[in-house]
């Protein structure tokens, strides 16, 4: 841009950094990647595997800040507040699409963000400890049923995805159990592998290391048929319980409002990152598969998320506190 029509702009007040890193300078400073969730959790442990490829690329530090609390809503209210300068971007989880019923925000996820990409998907799992007597969800069932509301199960957090697709299971199959919801899946797995709670709904990715040492064992999964991420173990859907499924997700997003030219920038370096094949091979052993989609594919899928599991909320009275 011309130097002159720079000046211009700098006189009557338009935002002339902003300009210029989309003409090229942006990252001029740090960048902060906003983590709603506390350490430990998925969501803190994929972001820190493509922290270190994405921050090469850029030519910049990439800073990750975890702002945990209230399923992942506090974080992001936050990252909904910050300048669309690029200098800010969030790393969520599937609690962003649940939150937008359960929750009073003020922000509309896609109006505040701008969606770069759905990074990766996965099947939420549920584990039980080894100490108990569970082999399959139907040893659950059963003993729900006899007993309602004696076994407890963990998420990692109210509201969300594990949640809302435990309650629906209870829902439409006839038993109960009581839900324990923690703050962020780091607390949730060290609760259940210390057998403070029986029975764990999650994704795949903080528990494969506790199903490989066989600690937790795993008695379903939510994807239509059996996951590789979890051999062996078929899916609620296989195992009975209709056409059952609810994968999880995580994705990247920029404010609304950043330049076009940061947009794209940022989705051209994220997708290098996490589809280098070091890179992909460390978050997919986790228990995920790499999508590296479009921002447009992304800002469907999300907007499909909020919908469909929207409406699970209503027509079953599901409630954050609950």
């Amino acid at each position: 841009m011309h130097r002159r029509t720079l000046l211009a702009l700098a006189a009557t007040g338009v935002a002339a950094p902003s300009v210029l890193r989309a003409q090229g300078t942006w990252p001029d400073r740090p960048i902060r990647l906003i983590v709603p969730w506390a350490p430990g959790g998925s969501t803190d442990t994929i972001a820190r595997i493509f922290q270190p490829r994405l921050a090469a690329i850029l030519g910049q530090t990439v800073v990750i800040e975890n702002r945990g609390g209230a399923s992942g809503a506090i974080g992001a209210a936050e990252a909904a507040r910050a300048p669309a300068d690029g200098s800010t971007w969030m790393f969520q989880y599937d609690n962003e699409a649940s939150n937008q019923t359960l929750m009073r925000l003020n922000y509309r996820t896609l109006d505040a963000f701008a969606p770069v990409s759905l990074v990766a998907t996965g099947p939420l799992a549920m584990v039980a400890h080894q100490s108990t007597p569970f082999r399959n969800f139907q040893d659950v069932v059963a003993a729900a049923r006899r007993e309602p509301d004696r076994w407890n199960y963990a998420t990692s957090g109210a509201g969300g995805l594990a949640h809302i697709a435990t309650t629906l299971l209870q829902q439409q199959n006839n038993f109960r159990l009581t839900h324990v919801p923690y703050r962020g899946g780091g607390p949730a797995v060290t609760a259940a592998v210390a057998n403070e709670v029986p029975l764990f709904m999650t994704n795949v990715v903080i528990v494969s290391q506790h199903i490989r040492a066989g600690t937790l064992r795993p008695l379903g999964v939510t994807t239509r048929t059996e996951s590789r991420h979890v051999p062996g173990t078929p899916s609620f859907a296989q195992q009975g319980f209709g056409d059952f499924e609810a994968p999880t997700w995580w994705a990247f997003f920029g404010r609304a409002g950043t330049p076009q030219p940061i947009l794209d920038r940022m989705h051209a370096a994220l997708t290098q990152a996490v589809n280098e094949p070091e890179v992909k091979a460390r978050i997919e052993e986790q228990g995920c598969d790499i999508k590296a989609s479009s921002p447009e594919e992304c800002r469907r899928f999300v907007a499909n998320e909020i919908e469909r599991w929207g409406q699970v909320i209503q027509q079953n009275g599901i409630r954050a506190d609950s």
